[in-house]
């Protein structure tokens, strides 16, 4: 492939201002999953081999690391997210390690699959961060919703994940997209959650597709993302929601009415704390009346109690 392997930095609000590094031609992956934005996977593997030099990644990213300096912008991680998955990198390890020599912190988003492999696991140690995705932990819904290469098993790859977390040193948090109508259900979130709180990680977030999907598959609704929520939350110390919120989701712009929408895109809000929240903003429940008659907050029922959650975005993503 040629071109930059490296672009950024762009604004994350899971790692700051990001370099991305695309190690893995498109679209090269372990899995197919419904939801991918990037469409269907051409290339099915599980084995991980070369595919650019690791000099000249790293030189890539002391390039732009060196433009983004003259420009007075901070880059507070490089992030390996390719068209693919990460880890079928041969050369990912070493490839961490010159990019680390540069100064700067790394971080990998994987969807975990190969971690049954011990090298893989190495590989990976030598990260500042890794995020795993784990969508599902039974196998009929990991093969609708991921569908993965026929060489790993679900056994080994839940296996793997685990061996993982009990080696790595740096900061683990997981992902787990939301897909209507596949993973949603209280038992499959409750089994979901029950693998999670065994890998003990700083943060478990929840997403839904916000792109065009690779199949005709809608993201979870409101009731759904917040039924999630409140799953994980029961036996997961740090849970925050991803739903397509990014740009201004952690500010604190003295607007009542912002506020409020910016932190229920992360964290659905007891009737409660929503109360208490504008009393403190100095605001009144006309705040929220407002929000919710012109469509911008979704009022919501679980167990008996009242939340607050912000309008996810418009479903009907599925592609033609």
């Amino acid at each position: 492939m040629k071109g930059s392997i490296v672009y950024g930095p762009v604004p994350s609000r899971r790692l700051g201002r990001s370099l991305g590094i695309n190690n893995i031609p498109p679209k090269v992956c372990s899995y197919s999953c419904v939801y991918c934005q990037l469409g269907r996977t051409l290339k099915l593997a599980a084995e991980p081999k070369s595919f650019y030099r690791p000099a000249r990644i790293a030189e890539q990213v002391r390039a732009k690391l060196e433009r983004a300096g003259e420009k007075g912008e901070a880059v507070d991680y490089a992030t390996f997210v390719p068209d693919g998955e990460p880890t079928l990198d041969a050369g990912l390890g070493r490839e961490i390690e010159m990019v680390k020599a540069l100064g700067v912190k790394v971080a990998v988003i994987t969807n975990a699959s190969l971690l049954w492999q011990k090298g893989v696991r190495e590989n990976l140690l030598k990260a500042d961060r890794v995020s795993l995705k784990v969508d599902t932990v039974t196998q009929e819904t990991w093969q609708r919703v991921n569908k993965p290469h026929g060489l790993p098993k679900l056994g080994a790859v839940l296996q793997g994940i685990l061996r993982f977390a009990e080696t790595f040193d740096g900061e683990l948090t997981t992902e787990t997209m939301l897909v209507q109508g596949i993973n949603c259900d209280l038992g499959e979130l409750d089994r979901i959650a029950g693998f999670l709180a065994s890998l003990k990680p700083d943060r478990a977030y929840l997403a839904i597709p916000t792109r065009p999907p690779a199949e005709r598959v809608e993201p979870a609704g409101e009731e759904d993302v917040n039924a999630a929520y409140q799953v994980f939350a029961e036996t997961l110390s740090a849970v925050e929601c991803l739903i397509g919120y990014e740009g201004n989701a952690f500010a604190c712009t003295g607007d009542a009415e912002e506020d409020l929408l910016s932190i229920t895109a992360v964290h659905p809000m007891q009737e409660e704390a929503v109360a208490d929240f504008l009393t403190r903003a100095g605001a009144g429940w006309d705040t929220v009346r407002h929000l919710v008659e012109q469509g911008d907050l979704i009022e919501l029922h679980y167990r008996g109690k009242r939340f607050y959650l912000r309008r996810l975005p418009s479903h009907g993503l599925a592609r033609p």
